[in-house]
């Protein structure tokens, strides 16, 4: 005996650009997927309708006993569906008949419209309502898997049908202002908590905009809209709903659609603003609607099979994804500057994030084709940072400035070079990601995207790593500060140059966990041994000919000391110091712990070696070439070299009036 099961749930693809949502109507029956005798049925239909008023008056909740009606209802179907080929279908209890009457009767309250303030307040009647829809959708599926040739249960599935196209097509009208209008009657605190929430101990899911008891009626709705064969309307109900209650959402947090020739016009100033936007809406849509949104179609159409609620899902979240990787692919194709690159990290960061946030629940086919395109727009946002990252290698190469700094201070360059570091470090891994991928083939790009990727490419070829490329550039930082300090002509100021910008370097370097983990301790030690060097070619040049002059040799020939010689050693040290004082104390060294250490080490060598000269051979001079000759005391010595390196020019004449 051939069987005709009803009407199964379409393809979501044949309904998915549908714009507005049309109740079925109630003229035509499409059980066993074709449609029965309109004639027929319209007699049946207003007959039943002359009779609805009798029905109200003679069948209510007071005089007969729904549950068990539904009982012997529920008997019916089971003892229809052991009907085999050699048996016969038993007779329709009476039930059958007063169940129905029922049923249209509260349908036809409901298309009167007294009952439309009903819809959301979970009354009894809507409770009695889904399940009623749902043991008629039972009934009829039972009646028609048996043969044509039984007439008596023809005419029984004729009426089951009519009933249930009326039932299916208040289920959806009721199904449709749940998904409307519940949302309105939830509190504001509800609404504003867009949050996830999962209570316990029953495990019931609270989703935004909707409480816990909507939710099992939309699915019992649902449910019963699918086993009936009217899943496509269920599902085209469901998907324009949400679709405009998720544009609603994008609205109130702000988000903009514009168009790529806006962003190729626009200023950085104004696209850096959007772009903060962007990435607050793509996170809030990544971390809380898509979830939610997931969720709330799960609960819906609950079930092994998750394939509607993915379907649902994908129609939902495919535009707004490609809205976002429009907007992401148009700004990594603006003009490359410096200063965008953070914010381009930024958004490849987000849209890896993206990808996490909707990869499990959407059908196969829209993963793949999603996943896909986010990873083809990180590719260029990639490559777009790669280069500007890369520029920095060329802006230091390229960097010859012919004017030294005043006072061997921190060279512009330095700071920027390594502000930019300390900030790229912190997208770190953001970056290491990048790195790997820049240098791996994709078959996807087009020629000038290949051109691209091969010019960076042979920028970082023979870097390994990310941390390989940090010390590139750091390499090359130094060695055109090395160059930079051949502008001066006196070697003492070129160390004073060399050591405030490696300690600049080195103190940005330890001030940050990110960079210092990728340096590592090795170059630490390598950049302080430099910095040691350079601070004992300083003591050499400066200090090594002022320790001369109090150089023992020389003074005394046959025991006695030359005075004319001392006199001479005391006014050189004078002169010499006076200079050096007048030179170095217009010398910059902002950093305190190395100015402190320069002077330390300065003392620790000038102060011990003058006094014990003073101490010796003062004594060979008369109080008059004491004055003359011997300026300073150690004490004095030592004060004044607390103020080199301080950039005050005003000399000791001026100081000592």
């Amino acid at each position: 005996m051939e069987k005709n099961p009803p009407e199964k749930f379409g393809s979501i693809k044949s309904w998915r650009k549908n714009n507005t949502v049309t109740p079925r109507s109630p003229n035509v029956a499409t059980v066993n997927g074709k449609s029965n005798n309109f004639d027929r049925q319209r007699q049946v239909w207003d007959s039943m309708d002359r009779d609805n008023v009798m029905v109200e008056e003679s069948f209510s909740d007071q005089h007969h006993n729904v549950d068990q009606l539904s009982d012997d209802i529920d008997r019916f179907i089971d003892a229809l569906s052991s009907v085999d080929d050699t048996s016969s279908p038993p007779e329709a209890p009476e039930a059958v008949e007063t169940y129905l009457k029922i049923v249209e009767s509260k349908i036809d309250k409901f298309n009167s419209g007294e009952t439309q303030m009903k819809l959301v307040t979970m009354t009894e009647d809507d409770t009695f309502f889904i399940a009623a829809a749902t043991r008629i959708s039972k009934l009829t599926n039972a009646l028609s898997q048996l043969s044509s040739s039984f007439k008596t249960t023809t005419a029984i599935l004729d009426r089951t049908s009519m009933v249930l196209q009326k039932a299916m097509s208040v289920s959806e009208e009721l199904f449709c202002a749940l998904l409307e209008n519940s949302r309105r009657f939830n509190s504001k605190e509800e609404s504003d908590r867009c949050v996830l929430t999962e209570s316990e101990p029953t495990g019931e899911v609270n989703l935004p905009e909707y409480s816990p008891e909507v939710v099992k009626k939309m699915n019992a709705i649902a449910t019963g809209m699918i086993s009936a064969g009217y899943g496509r309307e269920c599902c085209q109900v469901f998907g324009i709903v949400r679709r405009n209650a998720f544009n609603e959402a994008l609205k109130e947090i702000e988000f903009e659609k514009i168009s790529i020739d806006q962003i190729q016009r626009m200023q950085w100033e104004a696209l850096e603003g959007q772009i903060t936007g962007w990435i607050k809406v793509v996170k809030y849509c990544s971390a809380v609607l898509f979830p939610g949104e997931s969720r709330l179609s799960d609960a819906v159409f609950s079930g092994d099979d998750r394939s509607i609620s993915k379907n649902l899902f994908s129609s939902i979240a495919r535009p707004i994804v490609i809205q976002f990787l429009d907007f992401a692919e148009a700004v990594g194709l603006t003009k490359r500057s410096a200063e965008k690159l953070f914010k381009l990290l930024d958004i490849h960061e987000t849209l890896r994030d993206l990808i996490r946030a909707i990869s499990e629940s959407c059908t196969d086919d829209c993963r793949e084709e999603l996943t896909s395109e986010i990873s083809t727009a990180c590719d260029r946002i990639g490559d777009a940072a790669m280069s500007i990252f890369s520029d920095l290698e060329n802006s230091i190469r390229n960097d010859a400035a012919k004017t030294p700094v005043p006072g061997g201070a921190v060279h512009p360059l330095t700071r920027y070079v390594m502000n930019y570091l300390k900030y790229a470090c912190e997208y770190k891994d953001t970056l290491e990601h990048i790195f790997k991928q820049i240098k791996t083939d994709n078959p996807n790009e087009n020629e000038k995207e290949k051109e691209s990727r091969n010019k960076i490419n042979q920028t970082v070829d023979k870097c390994s790593s990310y941390s390989d490329q940090l010390l590139k550039i750091t390499d090359l930082l130094d060695s055109n500060l090395v160059a930079k300090s051949k502008l001066y002509r006196d070697p003492s100021l070129r160390c004073i140059f060399l050591m405030n910008n490696g300690r600049y370097i080195l103190q940005k370097i330890k001030g940050s966990t990110e960079i210092h983990e990728l340096m590592g301790d090795t170059w630490r030690r390598r950049v302080s041994s430099e910095l040691r060097q350079y601070h004992k070619n300083y003591q050499r040049e400066t200090w090594g000919k002022v320790l001369q002059c109090l150089n023992h040799e020389g003074l005394q020939v046959n025991g006695k000391v030359v005075k004319p010689v001392l006199k001479e050693r005391f006014k050189n040290f004078s002169v010499m110091f006076e200079e050096i004082h007048k030179t170095q104390g217009a010398w910059v060294v902002t950093d305190e712990q190395l100015q402190s250490e320069l002077r330390v080490s300065i003392s620790a060598v000038v102060i011990p070696a003058y006094r014990s000269f003073v101490a010796r051979f003062q004594q060979q001079l008369d109080s008059a070439g004491q004055r003359k000759y011997i300026k300073y005391q150690p004490e004095d010595i030592e004060g004044l070299i607390e103020e080199l390196f301080d950039g005050n020019t005003v000399s000791m004449a001026r100081r000592r009036m």
